[in-house]
């Protein structure tokens, strides 16, 4: 695409971009998370002081955007409408009810844009997490649902009432079971490194030795269980002897000097610790 597209995103999606079109979509919606957390149930024809609401330019309110999108919703055949109905008869109207209305109507185009191999992350705090997590079930499917990634603060304390509020929370769909995952990666600690990778080929490579025959908890393979330059293990390889042979050839298997061998395997070729 590479095109910046400035104005409301509703309408930037409805009209500019096509469905199943695009891979990846991250949001983090504007959500004043500081503000009192009654005050966000307060209702908008509400008798509470005006002094209690301090202007944040981002907290949505009800008003009639908000009834229209609700109409457009709750008139559609699907399930998004009759759970955002819900919503309204156990929420009110406020400026919680608002917000979710206004997520719904962009989370369903969102889903239409995505490919089937598509991803959505949705970054948000605990003031409405909750009610994300069930619109996001209602539009992708509870089986499309993959994770819920914790983003920690680093500057929170507790207060004289509660426990410090320290995360957010980033919730992550697949449009389809198809969705494209990329295994994430970090690179292993140096106790790790010290410990596993204390050995050096002649051209100063890092490596360690692995296991190249079965152990006892594997079980016995028949058609493993091949003699190979004179050796035999007792419950097999862990490949085909082509395997073995080509490994051996590229100087992958090393012998110990009680004669069990073990495959290289190069730091350099791998891939770091998996992402916890």
């Amino acid at each position: 695409m590479n095109t910046l597209y400035y104005g409301d995103n509703l309408k930037i999606l409805r009209e500019y971009i096509d469905k199943e079109s695009v891979d990846l979509v991250y949001l983090d919606p504007p959500f004043n998370s500081n503000r009192n957390y009654n005050v966000l149930f307060r209702n908008e024809s509400g008798s509470d002081s005006e002094s209690q609401i301090t202007a944040f330019e981002d907290t949505w309110h009800w008003n009639l955007a908000a009834e229209q999108t609700y109409n457009e919703l709750i008139n559609e055949p699907d399930q998004v409408g009759r759970m955002i109905e819900s919503f309204r008869q156990f929420i009110g109207t406020n400026q919680m009810m608002a917000y979710l209305v206004m997520m719904a109507v962009r989370l369903k185009e969102l889903h239409r844009v995505l490919k089937p191999t598509g991803s959505l992350y949705l970054h948000c705090d605990p003031t409405a997490s909750h009610y994300l997590k069930i619109l996001l079930d209602t539009i992708f499917g509870t089986e499309n649902f993959r994770n819920e990634i914790v983003w920690k603060r680093t500057s929170s304390h507790n207060d004289s009432q509660r426990f410090a509020g320290i995360n957010d929370c980033i919730f992550y769909y697949g449009r389809t079971a198809n969705a494209t995952w990329n295994p994430q990666f970090m690179p292993h600690n140096e106790q790790y490194l010290k410990s596993h990778y204390n050995r050096h080929d002649d051209n100063g490579r890092r490596y360690r030795l692995d296991n190249i025959i079965r152990s006892a908890s594997m079980g016995p393979r028949p058609n493993l269980a091949y003699d190979y330059k004179g050796f035999t293990p007792e419950w097999g390889w862990r490949v085909v002897i082509d395997k073995l042979k080509a490994l051996d050839d590229d100087g992958r298997i090393e012998w110990s000097k009680t004669g069990t061998p073990y495959l290289v395997r190069y730091l350099d070729e791998q891939s770091g610790a998996s992402m916890p």
